[in-house]
This record gives C-alpha cells, structure tokens and sequence, in this order.
C-alpha cells in the first residue's frame, strides 16, 4: 500500500472527511504545521472565538508538529515554522508528500526538504489568477512562479480557475491531475430535511410557503452580504415575496439590520453558525447568494448543492465556473449588479432546478472524487 504524508495547516472542517476517505484507500499520515485556538478563529475574520462542534482527526492518522515560530498563528508565513518536518520525512518511508499549499514557511520547509531526499511532491490549493494582486506582485510571479511551481512533481487542480492557473505559469499538463474542492456531500444531505426546514422556519416564524435566500459566510465588506439586502428588496418591488437569512457574523451586521429595516425587508440574522447548525439552515432556506468581489472558491456554494439548494454566486467567486455557469442550478452576476442579482433570485425562484440535477453537480465535486484524484497521482508518480 501505496504511503503517503499529508503536510497541512491546521485541523480544517473540509479537510478532515477527505483525510478519512485517503486513509481508507493508503497509508496515510497527516502533520499538523498548527493547532488552532479560537482566538486564531476570530483573527481570520470569523468575528468570535470558537472551536468547531465537529470532529476533525478521528479516522486517519495524525501528528502536531512543533510550531516553534516566535509569534505562531496563521496569518503570516513566518508564523509556522516546523523545522523537524525534515527529519520526519527522512525517517517516514513515505512514497509522497502533499503539501495544501505553500503560503506558510512549513510548506516551504517540507518542500525543500522532500526535494534534498528525491522524495516526490504534490501539492493542492485554489489560487487562481484573478485573485487581486498590485503590478509588483505580478511581475514578480511572472519572473519566478514558472521555475517555483515546477518544484512539485503533480499538482492537484480543484476546478477550472484553478487549472488555468497552472497552465498560465506554464506548468507541465500531463502533471495536473483533478482533484476538485469538496465536501462532505453524506454529512449536509443527510441533515438538510424537509423535518430540519420546517423547524428552522418555526423558530424563525417564517411561513412554510414563503421563499428564502440565504448568504452564508463573514459578514465582511469583501463578501458584499449588503448587495443580498439591496437585491432582494428590488426582488421584492417586483413582487417576489421573499425573505432573507444570514448565517454569518462580523463587523456588518448593524449596517445589515439598519438597511433591512429601511427598506422593510424580512431578515433573519443568525449569528455564527457552527457545522453541525448548517444543514438545517440551507434546509430552511430555497437558494443560497454569495455575491462577493473576491473568493478563491466558495465551499458554502458546495455544501448548499449538498443540502439541494441551487445557487447564485458573482463572477468573481472561484467556483463559479465549476458549480454556478449552468444557468439553472447556478445562475453567475456581475459583481456589484444588483439588478442582476435581483433577476437571478426571480429566475432561480420562479424556476427551481430538480433535485437530481442539483445532486449529480454536487457529487462530481465530492469527497470521493477529489480522492480518486489524490490517488491517481500519487500511483503515476510512484511508477515514474
């Protein structure tokens, strides 16, 4: 059986199940770069401190590296730093190593020392081009990413952007292998019932027949959760009768409240919602928006296929030509367009997809796919 070493972050709530499929089919051992505290939580722009109400490290093997950085946490390269990663690797026997990323001096860490050892590696992550980025940077992506990226043996592509990406920087193609961002498909349509719906709707006295959109994420100005008021409330004029949710905290919310209640618009602010909350929300909810101006992917826009709702997502969203450019199970809008936002929710409202159209998109981006991927790389780089 084929060994592989995962080098990650940190405990990830999307990670984890996929962690678990791996450790079904290889040898499988994950290093942890950095446990994280709440306080690391409420630092990335979740606005509370908290730990996730789900478990992150049963079912696969797993190590906590020593964070030796001086100032450790997750907001800065130098702020984990692993150096026995070297050692590990040296001793650990393993076919591969997979890096989920290289935005952390651990990742680099571990590359460099995989690449003295001849040990190969892959590497998975969701950059894409149109991330925003100042002259300088690009430049200086232009001079060196053809030659850096070159460094990883197989590169794991989690959706379209993401291969051009690749592709841009001149990334050899018959070493890019799909392995496509996903989530625990089981976990949010098993949970995400017509019993969850109707409680949800209960409790916040919205009538069974009424239509709810919902945004679900960090209320932050780089998610645009105020375009969902302003879009739903021209939704409204046009005499769709809707209400809107938002599962979410941050920094926006009093501005949120105040807008909802000048233009007279239903809304539910739900707070931070932890994992096990978000099935029933989607449950209670009939599309789901995520209008923001810059996202490398979108992972609410999966668990919301999972749970059978349809989506509306900006062009700006990294999935978007994944799981939104259909234009029924996913309908696309210019970032900022209000008015298009608000003729999106009426099209996806007025005619909703099936649930085995929204089904078969949601499992093509699914825990096991993405694992099919892992494991058809590593087995190419093991008879190389």
């Amino acid at each position: 059986m084929a060994r592989l070493a995962v080098l990650a972050s940190h405990p990830v709530q999307y990670y984890a199940p996929l962690f678990r499929e791996l450790a079904n089919r290889l040898d499988l051992t994950v290093y942890y770069a950095h446990n994280a505290t709440a306080h690391d939580h409420a630092q990335a722009g979740f606005g509370v401190g908290f730990s996730w109400d789900v478990d992150l490290l049963s079912g696969y093997p797993h190590v906590f590296l020593n964070n030796v950085a001086r100032d450790p946490g997750l907001g800065r390269f130098s702020g984990v730093d692993t150096p026995e990663i070297s050692k590990i690797l040296r001793n650990g026997r393993f076919d591969a190593l997979l890096l989920m990323g290289w935005y952390l001096k651990s990742f680099i860490q571990g590359l460099a020392a995989a690449k003295r050892m001849g040990l190969p590696v892959m590497t998975r992550g969701d950059s894409h081009l149109d991330t925003p980025r100042g002259a300088l940077k690009k430049a200086a992506k232009r001079a060196v990413y053809p030659h850096f990226l070159r460094q990883f043996d197989a590169a794991l592509i989690v959706g379209k952007r993401n291969r051009t990406y690749w592709e841009h920087y001149g990334y050899p193609k018959e070493r890019l292998f799909n392995a496509p961002h996903c989530v625990d498909t089981a976990f949010f349509a098993e949970r995400a019932t017509p019993a969850a719906r109707d409680a949800l709707r209960a409790q916040l006295s919205i009538a069974p027949e009424a239509k709810v959109v919902l945004f679900a994420g960090k209320l932050l100005p780089i998610k645009r959760p105020l375009d969902v008021i302003e879009a739903a409330a021209l939704a409204r004029r046009d005499g769709l009768s809707l209400h809107v949710m938002m599962a979410g905290s941050g920094p926006l919310e009093a501005s949120i409240r105040d807008r909802a209640d000048t233009l007279d618009l239903p809304l539910h602010l739900l707070g931070f919602c932890n994992q096990t909350q978000m099935p029933a929300v989607y449950a209670a909810a009939d599309v789901l928006v995520l209008p923001s101006e810059c996202e490398t992917w979108g992972l609410v826009v999966n668990e919301a296929l999972a749970s059978g709702k349809p989506v509306v997502v900006s062009e700006a969203v990294g999935c978007a030509p994944d799981l939104a450019a259909d234009g029924k199970i996913g309908r696309t809008f210019p970032v900022g367009d209000r008015p298009a936002l608000a003729h999106s929710l009426g099209a996806v409202l007025g005619t909703p997809p099936s649930a085995d159209e929204i089904k078969k998109i949601s499992q093509a981006y699914g825990i096991e796919a993405a694992a099919d991927g892992i494991e058809i790389a590593l087995r190419r780089l093991a008879a190389s």
